[in-house]
């Protein structure tokens, strides 16, 4: 997964939490910071990807 998509899906996440702080649902709110974590680390997985490229030139 790109770094791009990463990036989305950590937007996806904090509007999922902030949705489930308006209604209240503590369920929502857990799946929106999950989604933010999935894409933390995807991120991560893209930068080492990109720099173990870069390395192996």
């Amino acid at each position: 997964m790109g770094k791009a998509k990463a990036k989305g899906k950590q937007v996806k996440g904090k509007v999922k939490e902030a949705t489930g702080k308006a209604v209240e649902d503590q369920g929502v709110q857990a799946e929106g910071r999950g989604e933010q974590a999935q894409g933390k680390v995807q991120e991560a997985a893209a930068d080492v990807a990109k720099r173990a490229k870069r390395a192996g030139r």
